[in-house]
């Protein structure tokens, strides 16, 4: 097998390609030939030694990725060789080969392809864990997605459609607001016409007859926080997602005395190791909402996995809408 592989956390330049050994799996694990892996903005910090997770060296990045099973390990009897699966185990996607534990591994239903497998799990878990359990989101409330044209914000869309909700996207350019509108939100805002303050504040108004969003979903943190929460509903719901834009923003609580609000944390991950049943349940309500056309992956790109330092460059130019996938 061959794979990217770490041994230096410094960074991107850091990574080389490299033949290595193809591991047999243990008890509970499956050795996964990997067909396409996407790339997540923590695929980025983890190389460059700033993710809260840090995987003894070396290893190989890649988070989440979709294959066919080619070996089971003892005692795994849900999966078998030649099953269609996606995985998200948080490093080991960008190579051929990998091990991943067999709880971890969602079995695909036909006519679920690679590509669009592989951008699944991470953007559609998080944003349907966020919404739907966190924000107690019901038809005919408004959302406001920031960061919307990214792997997160897309999923936000989507799903906040598929509720009954109405979505108005913020993105950084006209390009992106368009694709916004192409998967389904109602409104958009265009960062790079209403700087964060009163300008974003005065678009969030106008986009809501002046009443805010009843939820604010914020993977970005940064400038935009502040502005975004003061516009919020009486009763809103302010989603704290991640911090894409990197600083972590301090909000006034005095701010969510005002307005009745709740600043709610989402650690899906987490989630999903608490609740393993809930979250269970939760993704086969998204394959099923694949399957009926209501979720799709938007997709930047794909590359050769060969090709991943390019990949990684073209994700740290803002550019990237959707997801990047990188394929065998």
């Amino acid at each position: 097998m061959h794979a990217w592989l770490c041994e230096n956390p410094v960074g991107v330049e850091a990574l080389q390609w490299k033949e290595l050994p193809t591991p047999q799996p243990k008890a509970g694990e499956v050795l996964v030939e990997i067909k396409a892996a996407s790339l997540n903005f923590p695929d980025l910090l983890i190389v460059q030694n700033k993710y809260q997770m840090k995987p003894a060296l070396p290893f190989v990045p890649g988070s989440e990725y979709a294959g066919v099973v080619a070996a089971v390990g003892e005692g795994v009897t849900q999966l078998k060789v030649g099953q269609p699966v996606a995985c998200l185990s948080g490093t080991g996607g960008f190579g051929t080969h990998t091990i991943a534990p067999a709880a971890l591994c969602m079995p695909l239903p036909p006519g679920f392809p690679f590509v669009d497998a592989a951008a699944f799990i991470m953007i559609y878990a998080t944003s349907h864990h966020a919404l739907v359990d966190r924000a107690q989101l019901k038809a005919g409330e408004t959302v406001l997605v920031l960061g919307a044209a990214g792997g997160v914000g897309t999923a936000a869309i989507q799903i906040a459609k598929a509720v009954g909700a109405k979505v108005i996207a913020a993105a950084s350019s006209a390009e992106k607001c368009a694709l916004c509108k192409e998967i389904g939100a109602d409104a958009t805002i265009d960062y790079s016409q209403h700087a964060p303050g009163p300008a974003l504040r005065e678009a969030i108004k106008e986009a809501t007859g002046g009443k805010g969003p009843d939820v604010i979903y914020d993977p970005v943190g940064g400038d935009f926080a502040e502005p975004a929460f003061r516009s919020i509903a009486w009763r809103g719901r302010y989603l704290v997602v991640g911090f894409a834009a990197g600083p972590i923003p301090s909000l006034p609580l005095n701010l969510a005395l005002l307005k009745g609000a709740s600043i709610v944390g989402v650690f899906w991950g987490d989630f999903a190791r608490r609740e393993p049943k809930a979250n269970a349940a939760m993704m086969g309500e998204l394959a099923q909402w694949y399957a009926q056309g209501k979720v799709k992956p938007v997709i930047d790109r794909t590359m050769p996995m060969a090709q991943l330092k390019e990949a990684y460059a073209h994700m740290g130019s803002r550019g990237v809408k959707g997801k990047l996938v990188m394929v065998n």
